[in-house]
């Protein structure tokens, strides 16, 4: 999803790398997160599809990654942004989103919205009458049933390519606006980002998105027209990953010495929020706990990479050219395994160590098949790898 014109120093290129393979690392967790809604003890349901084994344990792990994956996303996001924008300017930047993010989301959303349509409809089939079959009316009666034309997982690609678009504009028109203003809201990130007590300050925003959602916890609608909730929330992080960009010098530098701490910190503001919901507290206060934790966890997860993934070795190097192709295929591929598990007397846990397995290694597969050395790769990278048999075939260049 990134290509560069210019190599970067040896430290901007380890930065990069480490960056990129915590994007693998996120994509990755996808597929974890979307099993794990399967297995929910909590009522009411999230979707209308449910394994008849269930375990707290998917509730939990469910709550954990869902407060920093998307997080980590949109500030990687935006640091990629601001990348594109020092390289290739305002045009250019809204010309690589539309190719790496508008065009693969027209090609491949209508599709998949008939294909995870289908096999929920299987799934849901297999849940009330026992066995296959598909009948519109019976996924349509479930109240968490999905509405309308809904961009489901590609909720991220549909709101990242307005919100790069939006920088693109705002860029542009640069001159005509107050510059003043605009280094003022981005040296006020770089500050938040610095100091100790930042996330405390970036969470109050997220509680005003969280207000008015059940429990405070906001849920992508997957609307082509979001709420207002969706871009502040979403929004703030982007933003963040704009400002990080321009002070990465000092911002990466300090994430990377201080991830340790700002998990350890995130992690009794994720059990305040777990109590709060077992209080059944106002949603506000459960907004702004799990925004706290989820400005610490992201923050750690970023300093992480930077400590831990820094080199590229051939298998990082691989899920990270693979990752954006795992996004785009495993929601149906996690609902099909998913009906197909369903009834089997195994655990909670095996079912989806069984799925989070199948859908890992067909994923893979067919990335390796489909799309490595073809012109999806192209379309989704902005390179092909060769086939090993061209490698070989390559004439060797004197020195």
């Amino acid at each position: 999803m990134r290509d560069m014109k210019t190599p970067p120093t040896s430290s901007h290129a380890l930065r990069l790398h480490a960056l990129d393979n915590l994007r693998a690392l996120m994509m990755w967790l996808g597929i974890v997160l979307h099993v794990a809604v399967i297995h929910l003890v909590r009522e009411p349901a999230i979707l209308p599809w449910r394994d008849d084994r269930r375990t707290p344990w998917a509730d939990l792990l469910m709550a954990f990654i869902h407060a920093f994956r998307m997080p980590v996303f949109f500030i990687l996001a935006g640091f990629f942004v601001a990348l594109l924008l020092a390289r290739r300017g305002p045009l250019g930047l809204a010309r690589h989103r539309l190719l790496r993010l508008g065009l693969p989301f027209a090609m491949f959303w209508p599709p998949l919205w008939l294909l995870c349509g289908v096999l929920a409809m299987a799934f849901v089939h297999r849940m009330v009458r026992g066995s296959w079959g598909v009948d519109p009316q019976l996924l349509a009666a479930s109240p968490a049933a999905p509405r309308g034309a809904n961009t489901m997982h590609l909720w991220f690609l549909w709101m990242l390519l307005c919100l790069s678009l939006a920088t693109a504009a705002v860029a542009a028109l640069g001159r005509r606006m107050p510059r003043r203003l605009i280094a003022t809201a981005a040296a006020l990130l770089q500050r938040l980002g610095s100091a100790w007590w930042g996330f405390a300050l970036l969470a109050l925003p997220l509680l005003v998105a969280g207000w008015d959602y059940p429990e405070g916890l906001l849920r992508p609608s997957g609307a082509l027209l979001p709420p207002w909730q969706e871009w502040l929330h979403n929004g703030l992080f982007f933003s963040f990953g704009l400002a990080l960009f321009h002070a990465q010098g000092l911002l990466l530098g300090l994430l990377q010495r201080r991830w340790l701490a700002c998990f350890a910190a995130g992690l009794p503001f994720f059990l305040l929020t777990g109590a709060l919901l077992e209080a059944r507290a106002h949603g506000a206060w459960v907004a702004y706990a799990y925004g706290a934790c989820s400005w610490l966890w992201s923050l750690a997860m970023i300093g992480f990479a930077l400590c831990w993934l820094r080199r590229s070795n051939p298998l990082l190097a691989y899920l990270a050219d693979s990752s954006y192709w795992i996004y785009l295929v495993h929601m149906p591929l996690t609902i099909g395994f998913g009906a197909l598990l369903y009834g089997l007397p195994w655990a909670a846990g095996v079912k989806m160590l069984a799925n989070i397995a199948a859908t890992t290694l067909v994923c893979l597969a067919t990335y390796q098949g489909l799309v490595r050395h073809t012109w999806l790769s192209l379309l989704l990278n902005g390179k092909r790898h060769p086939r090993p048999a061209q490698q070989m075939s390559a004439p060797v260049q004197s020195r």
